[in-house]
């Protein structure tokens, strides 16, 4: 058959696509659009609504042979059988049974906990070996509908790990999964052990560390910066504020303060002085007031990340935080916009101050789009072909979320 993969959502997702299209090359063809497909495979995320949303129209859309993969299965099956009752479902946990599902025609939704390693894959771009580290996590976000899919965190043999990234062809490696500061805490390790092990390998790599929590970071806070210094590590690193009120956090049932984000940044800041922050916000949570609301404006403004991730609130069913009083729609888009403006704003401002830098750039996406060391997009505008290679640059512009150099 010809099969068609349409992904949403993280680099995890991403991942479990490459796997799918490794198993499925073996005895199918894959195609990159719908309209030459046999079959079609939804690979789904329901983080947010509106993604959410519009993998549910796909649904309806599709008029071929239909698989879900991905979170939507596990939280949300009584939703697809009512939208959909034709598809094959194929659970978090059933990835590498992707074939057996589609020729038996049957639901597969295993429970026990997979290693989505050793797996052949096609990677989406070569240059990039995106390597999940674990599955699950710690927490327990009154908010999100992920937890009811992937459940309670499962870290994956450090061995195996290894393994991947020994056999990896690729230059820039992603270690992902929901929260990588929570690797190795249902077990005797952790995230930075594992880190000194991948640093110590005899390879020319770079590593792209995923979305950390801040209350996982402080746990191991003061390791970490050390082998952040590593030059082997993009001095990178995704924390996810969600409100600068503590009263929202509690409500979000997050386990950490406005003043613990505030001290990660600034530890950070103080010994890795080039490094890129990016956070994420949740704008109109249930019951949030307009001081609340101003309390994650006031945290922006201080700590000057240099990206946000801003994001509407939405109601999902069989959350904690729907049964809550939900905030006006209206106030929700209003906050969203005007925290939209300042993250913006400061990531222009951010941009600004780095004309003038100098050094050198990987090259790792088309149009010679490229990152540096603290992985910020470099784009050079030349006639040279530069993707996969390495070279030196002088930044001479800036946009909101990039920066233009020259060859040196």
């Amino acid at each position: 058959m010809r099969v068609y993969i349409e992904t949403y959502g993280c680099s995890a997702n991403l991942n479990n696509a490459e796997i799918m299209k490794g198993l499925l090359a073996k005895k199918h063809k894959i195609v990159s659009s719908e309209k030459d497909a046999d079959l079609v495979i939804l690979n789904t995320c329901v983080v947010k609504g509106p993604t959410r949303n519009k993998i549910m129209g796909r649904m309806q859309s599709i008029k071929k042979k239909l698989v879900i993969t991905g979170c939507m299965p596990a939280a949300e099956l009584e939703t697809i059988q009512r939208i959909k009752p034709s598809a094959v479902c194929v659970g978090i946990n059933s990835i590498k049974r992707i074939e057996e599902a589609i020729s038996a025609g049957k639901n597969i939704l295993d429970k026990e906990k997979e290693v989505k390693l050793g797996t052949e894959k096609i990677n989406e771009n070569r240059l990039i070996d995106i390597i999940q580290i674990s599955e699950g996590c710690l927490g327990n976000c009154s908010y999100c509908l992920t937890k009811l899919a992937k459940g309670n965190l499962f870290s994956y043999p450090e061995e195996r790990i290894i393994a991947e990234i020994k056999k990896s062809k690729c230059k820039e490696i992603w270690l992902t999964s929901q929260d990588c500061a929570a690797y190795g805490l249902d077990k005797k390790t952790n995230l930075v052990n594992l880190l000194k092990k991948i640093t110590a390998l005899d390879k020319n790599i770079k590593i792209r560390i995923g979305m950390m929590n801040p209350d996982n970071i402080l746990k191991i806070l003061d390791d970490l910066v050390q082998i952040y210094k590593n030059p082997k590590i993009f001095k990178f690193i995704h924390i996810p504020l969600q409100s600068g009120s503590n009263t929202v956090l509690r409500n979000m049932n997050r386990f950490y303060n406005a003043d613990d984000f505030r001290k990660i940044i600034k530890r950070l800041r103080d010994e890795i002085p080039e490094i890129q922050i990016m956070t994420d916000i949740i704008c109109g949570f249930p019951g949030e007031t307009s001081k609340q609301f101003n309390d994650s404006t006031k945290l922006i403004r201080e700590i000057k990340p240099d990206a946000v991730h801003v994001s509407r609130y939405w109601q999902m069913k069989k959350t904690k935080a729907a049964g809550m009083e939900q905030t006006a729609e209206k106030i929700i888009m209003e906050r969203s916009k005007a925290m939209n403006e300042l993250v913006r704003k400061i990531s222009a401002e951010k941009n600004r101050e780095l004309v003038g830098w100098k050094g050198k750039v990987f090259f790792n996406e088309e149009e010679n789009k490229g990152r540096n060391d603290s992985y910020r997009q470099v784009i050079v505008k030349c006639k040279s072909d530069l993707k996969g290679k390495e070279a030196d640059v002088e930044v001479i512009d800036s946009g909101t979320y990039y920066l233009i150099a020259k060859l040196q």
